[in-house]
C-alpha cells in the first residue's frame, strides 16, 4: 500500500521514521514526479507541465518498510532568487542530517544532459559523502543536445557507478530501480 505522507516545508518537520528513503531529485521538469508514479504503478506524485510545481519535501510510505521523496526541482523553475536559495539550502540540509537516507537519484534530462547545476550537486555530494546515482530520464524522446558531458564514477567518487535509464511514459528501466528500492 503507497500512501502520501505530506509534503513538508521544513526538513525539521519531516517524520522521524526507522524506514529507508530514497529521494528523487534534479532540474525543474525532468520528470521525478512521472517517475515515481511509474515505479509504484499509480498516481501519487502530482506531475505538471510547469516547471516549479514540486515545492515540498513530499514523503511516500510504501507498505511501511520504505520511503520515497520527491525533492523540488532546481535550475529552471520560475521562482523568486530567495525561493531558490531557500530550496536550496533546504535540499542541502536534507541530504546532510537525514540519517534515512540510503540513495539519491539525481535524474537528468536524457535529451540535454547534465547542467551546471547537475554538476554543482553531484560535487556536494561528492564533496559530503553523499551516495547518489543517475537516472536519464525520457530516453523515448529524440535527443537534441549533441554535445553533452560524459559523466563517469572516476571524477565522482560517491556516485555509483551504474547509470540508470528510464522512460516514465513508455515504462522503460523502470525494474532496476525497484530492485534498489525494494518495491515490485
Amino acid at each position: 500500500m503507497i500512501t502520501f505522507v505530506g509534503g513538508f516545508e521544513r526538513v525539521a518537520d519531516l517524520p522521524n521514521t526507522a524506514f529507508p528513503e530514497y529521494a528523487f531529485v534534479g532540474r525543474s521538469n525532468v520528470g521525478k514526479s512521472s517517475l515515481i508514479n511509474a515505479i509504484v504503478g499509480r498516481v501519487v506524485a502530482r506531475t505538471s507541465n510547469t516547471p516549479g510545481r514540486t515545492q515540498t519535501l513530499n514523503l511516500f510510505n510504501i507498505d511501511d518498510r520504505v520511503m520515497l521523496v520527491d525533492l523540488p526541482g532546481y535550475g529552471y523553475a520560475r521562482v523568486s532568487r530567495d525561493d531558490a536559495m531557500r530550496w536550496l539550502r533546504r535540499l542541502e540540509e536534507y541530504l546532510i542530517t537525514r540519517r534515512q537516507l540510503r540513495r539519491l537519484f539525481i535524474l537528468i534530462d536524457s535529451r540535454i544532459g547534465a547542467r551546471d547545476s547537475d554538476l554543482d550537486l553531484m560535487d556536494f555530494c561528492d564533496a559530503n559523502g553523499i551516495s547518489y546515482q543517475i537516472v536519464y530520464t525520457k530516453k523515448d524522446k529524440r535527443v537534441r543536445e549533441k554535445s553533452q558531458c560524459v559523466l563517469n564514477h572516476e571524477n565522482h567518487p560517491a556516485m555509483i557507478p551504474e547509470i540508470l535509464e528510464t522512460s516514465a511514459e513508455k515504462k522503460v528501466g523502470l525494474e532496476p530501480l525497484r530492485a534498489i528500492i525494494g518495491v515490485k
